[in-house]
């Protein structure tokens, strides 16, 4: 009763004081008692010893999450308790105590300071293997814990120096708990087929009316779920009220005989909890196959992925399922709106963009996003344009590939152009059609997304409804930039949309209030104008007399504007996953320069510039410290030097010549930074490893 009275709104109200017996239950050695009792497998009573049963087992735990629930701290020692958490996992092989065992985990896994490894389960294979497909979607929570790295410095913010120095001190250590936990799972024969048979299972594959109930009435009395239950309550009562078909909750501790009722006209199901139901699985398990696709085993995990046929599953279950309209009280979670991101709704919907953007980032498989009649498509675009097919598409196995009228990527797309100007998820959909053309730059795919409207989408999100979310204008100046990069078709129809001064202006306009968001765009546009200045062809040349886009790129004023900004707000110490591309950029105005012999030029231009602003020595030494750590950042790392060189169709060995040049020690050199630093402003050798 105290535990159920926590979680409820009225939480915020009561003070610790009001949960006295789960307190003094824990003062007087409670907590210790049932950890005892639990890890026993037999109980002395007058002489006699007696094997636990799993009904006891059950209350044991269910006092042991209210205690939790309740006593601050009770969770936390439990977490330190090691042989515990891994004993916690082999209650789990009893149907009776699986929701409360998992349940239990889940809540300890979420204060522990060190990750368990799965391999010190015992039998870890043959428990995950018995598990039928409810429980192993419920195991996916605990797994979602379990190989998701502890504070990894993935996400943008974290700086590259202390990513960096993660990364060395990983390397001496060896493999992290998440990584040893991967391959502990991957190991497991089948798991990754069961898994995208879940991801892909129908509404109407789903458990049965009477196990969910049962499940359901475990909810009621296990509060982790509490507010899940409430809200499939109400869209329950909501639809019985129209078909005349309900379901009665037994109050906590009824029994099956006397609590749950068996009359037809009672267990009818409204087809909006099975829908929740198979969301609130989904979800998990999509968590759990998309770490999986970005852990080292990442190639193993495509190939698996793809046999299991997971895209085509996706596929089918795209409209009626993933990106279902919502009814008039669309469900969402007690004390949330529709648009949170609470929402199991929206939740599922990020998780499945975040999933097709891990699938699709520089792998051949992305082709599987399309169908058979689509992959035609491409190949006539290569054929038309007289150009070789990619091989990737010749190598596509065509029975992978999506069913139905439209594959994945144009299902995604539809949406997309649907999608309301404030809604969240234009950033996701933005990431997993950018990741489709991430690599080395296909026509082919570019032409397959222009002659489906995406550019004019874009621009009408840029400048006619004027964006002001700095996240989706980043991931929208990012698929633009990927989409028109060396494409003349792209440049055309950009011109075409982009047909007044006004226009062009605002546009601009939100180029220039921030580059960290634009700055992959200005990137394309630079790398393109070069190429079509070395190209002899009538189409080309028409393009770049009329692009207004071009012909203010081409000026060296725009150019050198731009250089000077991209070095100026960014630091060695404030460099991030998402503004090292600031850096990159710079680096690429430079060496289309140094191709032209303008290197020189550009650097007294900056120099100039500084002096200008009162500042000398200022953005050239921050730029010898940032070329500096370049070298460190990228010359031991494969994955991002083939990033570099294939985004830009730069070779690497002349990114790291440019940046030897630019950091030549002698003064006398004209393409050596140092040659343009007075010696009074000279601070070239500051060591800036993080403060």
């Amino acid at each position: 009763m105290e535990a159920m009275a926590f979680v409820t709104e009225e939480r915020k109200l009561t003070q610790e004081t009001t949960y006295p017996n789960t307190y003094i239950f824990d003062l007087f050695g409670g907590v210790d008692l049932l950890v005892e009792i639990l890890m026993r497998p037999t109980i002395s009573i007058r002489g006699q010893k007696l094997k636990i049963s799993d009904e006891m087992s059950k209350d044991c735990l269910s006092i042991l999450y209210n205690t939790c629930v309740c006593t601050e701290g009770v969770t936390k020692r439990l977490a330190e308790k090691n042989d515990f958490v891994i004993f916690l996992f082999t209650l789990m092989t009893s149907k009776k105590t699986f929701l409360q065992t998992a349940t239990l985990i889940e809540d300890i896994l979420g204060v522990k300071k060190e990750m368990i490894r799965l391999d010190e389960v015992p039998n870890l294979s043959s428990l995950v293997s018995n598990f039928d497909q409810q429980q192993l979607a419920n195991f996916c929570r605990i797994l979602a814990v379990t190989i998701s790295e502890m504070d990894t410095g993935n996400d943008d913010k974290h700086t590259l120096l202390a990513k960096n120095a993660q990364q060395k001190k990983s390397l001496s250590l060896g493999p992290s708990a998440a990584e040893i936990n991967q391959a502990a799972l991957l190991s497991i024969p089948g798991f990754v087929e069961r898994l995208c048979k879940l991801a892909t299972r129908k509404v109407s594959e789903s458990t049965g009316t009477a196990s969910f109930l049962q499940e359901l009435e475990e909810w009621y009395t296990w509060l982790d779920n509490a507010l899940v239950l409430d809200a499939l309550m109400r869209v329950a009562n909501e639809e019985s009220e129209h078909n005349q078909a309900s379901i009665v909750f037994p109050p906590p501790g009824a029994s099956e005989e006397n609590g749950l009722p068996h009359t037809s006209t009672r267990t009818q199901l409204p087809q909006s909890m099975k829908i929740m139901h198979e969301i609130m699985y989904k979800l998990e398990v999509l968590y759990v196959l998309c770490v999986l696709l970005m852990g080292r085993q990442r190639n193993q995990v495509h190939r698996m992925i793809a046999e299991f046929k997971l895209i085509p599953g996706l596929n089918n279950l795209f409209d009626k399922l993933i990106w279902r309209k919502h009814s008039a009280s669309a469900l969402v979670l007690h004390g949330h709106n529709q648009n949170c991101d609470c929402s199991p709704d929206i939740t599922l919907k990020i998780q499945f963009l975040r999933l097709l953007q891990s699938f699709s980032d520089h792998h051949e498989n992305k082709y599987l996003l399309l169908n058979n009649q689509e992959l035609n498509e491409l190949s006539a675009i290569s054929l038309k344009a007289n150009i070789p097919e990619v091989e990737a598409v010749l190598n596509t196995d065509r029975s992978l590939v999506c069913d139905g009228k439209r594959g994945l990527l144009t299902r995604l797309l539809q949406v997309m152009k649907k999608e309301p100007a404030e809604s969240s998820f234009r950033f996701w959909q933005a990431r997993a059609v950018e990741s489709f053309l991430r690599g080395t730059t296909s026509y082919a795919d570019q032409m397959f997304l222009l002659k489906r409207g995406l550019l004019e989408h874009i621009l009408y999100c840029i400048v006619d409804s004027e964006c002001k979310s700095r996240d989706v204008l980043q991931s929208y100046f990012d698929l633009l930039g990927e989409l028109m990069k060396f494409n003349v078709d792209a440049f055309k129809r950009f011109n075409k949309y982009i047909n007044t001064d006004a226009k062009f202006q605002v546009f601009l306009k939100q180029i220039n209030s921030s580059l960290v968001d634009s700055n992959m765009l200005v990137r394309c546009v630079t790398l393109s104008l070069d190429r079509f200045e070395n190209q002899v062809d009538m189409k080309v040349a028409e393009v770049l007399s009329e692009c207004r886009l071009l012909a203010y790129i081409s000026q060296v004023p725009t150019q050198m504007s731009f250089l000077f900004r991209l070095i100026n707000i960014i630091h060695v110490q404030t460099l991030t996953q998402e503004n090292v591309s600031c850096l990159n950029t710079s680096l690429v105005i430079l060496m289309l320069a140094r191709r032209k012999e303008r290197l020189p030029l550009y650097l007294r231009l900056l120099q100039r510039m500084e002096h200008s602003k009162k500042y000398p020595g200022f953005l050239l030494n921050n730029f010898h410290h940032l070329l500096r750590f370049w070298q460190q950042h990228y010359l031991h790392k494969d994955k991002d030097s083939t990033c570099l060189e294939n985004s830009s169709c730069i070779s690497f060995s002349y990114w790291k010549e440019t940046v030897s040049i630019l950091l030549n020690p002698d003064r006398q050199s004209p393409s050596a930074l140092v040659s343009y630093i007075e010696e009074p402003y000279m601070d070239i050798d500051r060591d800036f490893a993080e403060e």
